[in-house]
């Protein structure tokens, strides 16, 4: 891939009576300019297997170039949005050959060029629209000029950048283990340890990967330029640690758009006005913090606030390409104080319960009033948990739970209720739990006994395949999504995927298939299908249904593998 300026990219077309073949990257001169930062700073060229950063204002559109110069080149682009979501989509057009210069050999007025390659629209390959990393790649793209068109709708922000001729063999994002999940292995009223697993491109290819840890009390991170745009260009990342704890020496980097760079400033970006005017210094603290812990697999957090919530997300950071991979983001409530030995569960009210490994936790529900029957739902994220009931110190109920269960039990006047939940040994558990004594308050939708996705072999084909599940009597919302995997993509896998209580508005738009809403007041006839088309031949799926219930709970089916045939 050439990388051009769109002023370069005319001058290097000289207009001439032949066509002009555009010469192959001097991978010498592409190294020596990609160490210039200044060279592509804010400027319409994207260079060939480097991430370039870049700004947004609201509402005004920018467009980027590069050239592929032979047909059936692979081709990578990725854009990671920072601070808010962008619209932007990939377009590719032929190049000028000849001229009108009557074969003077003479070049047209610069302008003129200009006009001749940017006025046309070009064919549009891929578009996409909100705050994940996305990307588009073809192992085999056709030679042209390509534009990337970027727009941000809701605010000023920042965004990256990397494209790239050789996927193959650049690798600049460190890839994540088979399991991408951060474990919580212990848990204390200040303190969270978190572990994971190593990045196989530490482990196996033996490059330099650090890991940075994001820590905050509002959401977890979609990508590491998301943290660093919220964090103020001023703010230290956490206070020096304390002698004996398990950190290591802080990254004290500044986040936020280069303020040492003066190209912004002789265009006026950074000049203070009514409409851009940006003061770090008014911007009030954000409560986020981050730490990089070098090639350490296991870090305690400590001076946390006792009973609060907080999100961890984990970067794998490649240190020679400074370029990241997000694992899998948690969250943990730190443990009550003392004298607080249970969470109190209140009428209608849906509660996040996490558990450590081989824990327990006890939850306290005591109704206002008098009543004849109390329901508890409890949804189950990750691993079977232990469910124990007593009323009044009688024990009424003891099972374990997968998914999600509803428990109803007969009432008594004044009664008190203690729920034991009982982690799994296998790591660390999420729930959501509800107690009700109102019959119609229903948080979580009804459920089907068997929650698995079958898939129509007979009905499978190159480019489509059939899948039908069970409904229930009552009318709820189902949304089915959509996501291509490896061909060694297996059972193992689909186990170790994000917790289960996550809905549709963790995915991505791309992904989604259609929702609708179905039942059945016959629950032998319970049952929908319904095909999904536009998939690739010979490439397997990851097939999941959502459910939704009324109170806006959405509950996800058994995921379920499909692959369309190779031939037809």
């Amino acid at each position: 891939m050439l990388l051009l300026h769109c002023p370069l990219l005319l001058l290097l077309l000289p207009l001439g009576s032949r066509p002009q073949k555009l010469p192959t990257r001097d991978e010498e001169l592409f190294q020596m300019q990609i160490r210039d930062k200044a060279f592509f700073h804010d400027s319409s060229v994207i260079p060939d297997g480097a991430e370039i950063s870049s700004y947004l204002f609201r509402d005004t559109p920018k467009r980027y170039f590069f050239v592929v110069e032979e047909d059936n080149t692979p081709l990578a682009v990725t854009v990671t949005p920072c601070d808010a979501p962008l619209e932007w989509k990939l377009s590719v057009q032929e190049l000028p050959e000849e001229t009108s210069g009557e074969g003077s050999g003479e070049p047209e007025p610069l302008e003129q060029q200009k006009q001749q390659i940017t006025n046309e629209e070009g064919t549009e390959l891929f578009s996409y629209k909100g705050n994940d990393v996305e990307y588009f790649v073809s192992s085999s793209s056709p030679s042209g000029l390509y534009q990337l068109d970027l727009l941000s709708t809701e605010k000023d922000t920042h965004f990256k950048v990397y494209a790239t001729t050789t996927p193959e063999s650049d690798q600049p994002y460190p890839e994540l283990p088979y399991d991408p999940r951060i474990d919580v292995t212990s848990l204390g009223r200040t303190t969270v340890t978190l572990a994971w697993k190593p990045s196989p491109t530490a482990s196996l290819l033996k490059q330099p990967i650090q890991y940075c840890i994001v820590i905050n009390k509002e959401h977890n991170f979609k990508s590491l330029c998301a943290v660093e745009a919220k964090l103020s260009s001023d703010d230290a990342f956490m206070m020096a640690p304390k002698p004996g704890l398990d950190f290591s020496p802080f990254d004290f980097a500044h986040f936020g758009f280069p303020s040492d760079n003066n190209s912004g400033k002789e265009r006026g970006f950074l000049k203070p006005s009514s409409k851009f005017g940006r003061q770090t210094s008014s911007k009030p603290r954000v409560d986020l913090h981050k730490v990089c812990v070098g090639n350490k697999n296991i870090f305690t957090v400590s001076d946390l606030k006792p009973d609060t919530q907080y999100y961890f997300d984990m970067f794998a950071v490649n240190t020679n390409t400074n370029m990241s991979t997000a694992y899998v983001g948690t969250f943990a409530r730190t443990k009550e104080e003392a004298k607080q030995k249970t969470v109190e569960l209140k009428d209608g009210k849906v509660t996040d319960v996490f558990i450590k490994r081989k824990g327990a936790k006890f939850l306290r529900f005591a109704p206002v009033s008098s009543h004849q029957k109390v329901t508890f739902s409890v949804h189950s994220c990750l691993d079977a948990v232990q469910i124990q009931v007593r009323r009044d110190g009688k024990l009424l109920l003891s099972q374990n739970v997968e998914g999600v269960r509803q428990f109803q039990l007969r009432g008594k006047a004044k009664a008190k209720y203690l729920i034991r939940l009982k982690g799994s040994k296998k790591g660390a558990s999420m729930l959501k739990v509800l107690a009700t004594t109102r019959l119609n308050k229903q948080s979580f939708p009804s459920l089907p006994e068997d929650t698995r996705i079958k898939a129509f072999d007979k009905l499978r084909t190159c480019s489509s395949v059939t899948v039908a599940w069970l409904g229930t009597q009552e009318r709820n919302k189902f949304c089915i999504y959509k996501r291509e995997v490896d061909d060694n993509y297996n059972e193992e896998q689909k186990k170790r995927e994000q917790n289960q209580c996550l809905g549709p508005d963790t995915r991505k738009k791309s992904e989604k298939v259609l929702c609708k809403y179905f039942h059945s007041q016959n629950i032998q006839k319970a049952v929908t299908t319904e095909t999904i088309r536009g998939l690739q031949p010979g490439k397997s799926y990851l097939l999941d249904v959502y459910v939704i219930g009324h109170g806006g709970h959405s509950v996800k089916y058994q995921s379920k593998l499909v692959k369309t045939r190779k031939f037809c």
